[in-house]
Order: C-alpha cells, then sequence, then structure tokens
C-alpha cells in the first residue's frame, strides 16, 4: 500500500451549543481532515482532534499542523506500507504529539480498510453489530436546565449520562439528577479538576450511585488516584492520565482505576488503541471509548473501535445532530434506541458530504510523497 498523496484540509465549524467543563467552554471547533490517498485514487479520512487551546493536552491545532506537515509528512515520502500498524511504528521517532500522529495512521486505516473491501470494525477485530451509546452533557446553566436536557436524551434511549462536574459544582448537582432520576445510569467526569485536599467531598460521590467517576485528579497523579480509588466504592475511570499501554499498564499496576477511557486521539492511533484494548481485556479491566467533539470522520472511527468486546460501557459518541447544524458524512451518524449500528460498507463506513465539506473548508495543503 502506497500512500502517494497526503491532503490536508483546515475545517472550522460551529458547535449547536457551547460545551462547557471544569476547564473552559467550546463553540468553535477548529480541526484538520486528513486524506491519505493511494496510486489508484483511493481515499481514507481522519480527523485532528485538538483544541485551539491547550487544555486538554498539551497538543493544539496549530501545534498539530505543525508536526504533521514538518515532521510526520515527510516520514512516509517513499515509504511502501503494507499494514497501518507500520505508520504506528514509523512515528515512534517523533515524542508526543499524539493527536498529529493518530490523524494521519487513521486515515492510512480507512485507506487501508476500503483496499481490503471490509468495514474498518472488522479488519480491526470488531464482533459486534452494534454498540450502546450514552450522551456528554457540558456544565448547564442552571439545575433545571441539566434536567430537561437528561429527560429529553434519556427519552430518545441513551443508555447513560455523563456530567461534568468541578469544585464547587459536584454534590448538590448530583443529589439533585439522583433524586429525579433514581433509577439513571449515571457517572460524573471532573477533567482533573480536583486535588487530594477534596477527597472529602469526592467521597461524598458514593452515595449517588455513579458507575464511575472520571479523571477526579491531574492527569499525572497516578499515586493520588490510587489512594482516592482505595477510599471509594465508586470506580475511578482514567482518561487524561492515559496516553499509551505503558500508562495503562502502570495504572492498572497500582490500582490507580478500575475502568479505562480509550480515546484514538489522546493515545496516538488505532494500533496503541487495540493494544491498550487487549491489555484490558487480559487483565479484567473494561474499557469505553470517550468523545472529543469531533466531525462525523473522527466519530466513524470511535464508532469502529467501540466494536472491540472489551468496550462494555456505552461511549459519548452520539448522533451528528446532537452536535452539530450539519455534519460533514453522508449518511449523518443517527442513534436508534440508545444504539448506533456499526457500518458494513468497506472503510468506516461514511462518506464525505462533498456539499458541506466545502462549506466548513478553508483551505486545502497537498503533499505528493514519491
Amino acid at each position: 500500500m502506497f500512500v502517494q498523496e497526503i491532503k490536508l484540509h483546515h475545517m472550522k465549524m460551529k458547535l449547536k451549543n457551547p460545551f462547557k467543563t471544569s476547564f473552559g467552554t467550546i463553540q468553535d471547533k477548529e480541526f484538520f481532515i486528513i486524506e491519505a490517498i493511494d496510486a489508484h485514487g483511493n481515499s481514507g479520512f481522519g480527523e485532528t482532534v485538538a483544541f485551539t487551546i491547550p487544555w486538554y493536552t498539551e497538543e493544539t491545532v496549530k501545534t498539530n499542523h505543525h508536526v504533521i506537515n514538518d515532521f510526520l509528512i515527510p516520514l512516509l515520502r517513499n515509504q511502501s506500507i503494507e499494514h497501518p500498524k507500520e505508520v504506528a511504528e514509523l512515528f515512534r521517532r517523533v515524542k508526543g504529539n499524539h493527536m498529529a500522529k493518530a490523524a494521519i495512521e487513521c486515515a492510512i486505516w480507512d485507506l487501508y480498510a476500503k483496499q481490503q473491501g471490509l468495514p474498518l470494525a472488522k479488519v480491526i477485530g470488531g464482533d459486534k453489530n452494534a454498540i450502546d451509546v450514552g450522551i456528554s452533557l457540558g456544565i448547564q446553566p442552571s439545575s433545571q436546565d441539566l434536567l430537561e436536557m437528561i429527560d429529553h436524551y434519556t427519552s430518545q434511549g441513551y443508555k447513560r449520562v455523563k456530567i461534568k462536574i468541578k469544585p464547587g459544582h459536584d454534590v448538590d448537582v448530583l443529589r439533585e439528577v439522583r433524586h429525579h432520576f433514581p433509577e439513571l445510569t449515571l457517572m460524573a467526569d471532573a477533567n482533573g479538576a480536583y486535588s487530594s485536599k477534596d477527597f472529602d467531598i469526592l467521597t461524598i460521590l458514593d452515595e449517588f450511585d455513579l458507575i464511575m467517576i472520571e479523571q477526579p485528579l491531574a492527569e499525572h497523579d497516578l499515586l493520588g488516584h490510587a489512594a482516592l480509588q482505595k477510599s471509594m466504592k465508586t470506580p475511578i475511570c482514567l482518561d487524561e492520565s492515559i496516553h499509551s499501554l505503558t500508562d495503562a499498564q502502570l495504572a492498572i499496576h497500582l490500582g490507580s482505576c478500575q475502568i479505562i477511557n480509550i480515546k484514538i486521539g489522546r493515545v496516538g492511533g488505532i494500533t496503541e488503541a487495540i493494544n491498550i484494548h487487549h491489555y484490558c481485556r487480559d487483565h479484567q479491566v473494561p474499557v469505553w471509548c470517550g468523545g472529543m467533539l469531533e466531525s462525523g470522520i473522527g466519530r466513524a472511527y470511535n464508532i469502529a473501535i467501540a466494536s472491540l468486546p472489551q468496550f462494555t460501557f456505552p461511549g459519548d459518541i452520539g448522533e451528528s445532530s446532537h452536535y452539530w447544524y450539519e455534519d460533514i458524512i453522508d449518511p449523518e451518524v443517527s442513534v436508534h434506541h440508545g444504539q448506533i449500528q456499526i457500518p458494513t460498507t468497506p472503510g468506516i463506513g461514511y462518506n464525505i458530504n462533498q456539499k458541506t465539506f466545502n462549506k466548513y473548508r478553508y483551505h486545502t495543503e497537498i503533499f505528493n510523497l514519491s
């Protein structure tokens, strides 16, 4: 499989609603769509998921562009790639920059699956025909707004609700939600907003019967998470702390978590996501797929990875219309009775909607690899 050309499409889209977390509010999403093209004109697509500000990881849209343009694309020149896993190995000489790497690697996985004439989910070992999905709700202006959103999405069949929390916006909010929805499959996500001085507050959350609390402490505080997990019955899930298989191994060994959120962009691509999945499967640690406010391209990869057997919790995947006025894929991602059907057509299973793609594309850079 010789990748003859890479196109870097600069995109800007506006979310339907601002998405507020402990680290900030997002309304406009700027990103790149990577298009990998072979000698026969077949195209595979990937998406960068970094934000414009380095508040989730150190990567940004601008650093993604710099690393892809100046380091990763040059590494692909004159390379004959037999399998997408070789891309991850080739990129190891560049430190970090996982989201930049993942965008290119995903495009090549899509291209490879299309060349094989198989759905990406089957190529990577998926064994499901459909996946259960949950919804992630940002911090809302009022409790009433939050309750109305929960009622809306649960009535549509979403099988799990995630609520963002932060110091001062936690116990009372969760108590209110649990009072109105006593049977709701509920979790809380702190995005690392707490510290060791907050253990007394965090342990109160045990009373709300959460399926997990996601990333309560800072990214590098695996020892703190281990101490907190010993004092809580609620399972801790790690997100920002896990950038690689090594991170997952260490977190599990230390007892820092009972669940891991696998995000393809955060861990550097599908190859590493599969490695983490297999390790967690072998150690009976459930995993699930979080979201990064992706367009339909990135969402398609989340659907594919969530088809792997150890993804046992509903993911933050959701339908296109929850996030966007219009998506750049055809058909758009849709949810029926709390599930998304796994595409059965080759590759990621969604086509580019050229009209909307052109509408949100600002410019394109073309790189010849021969």
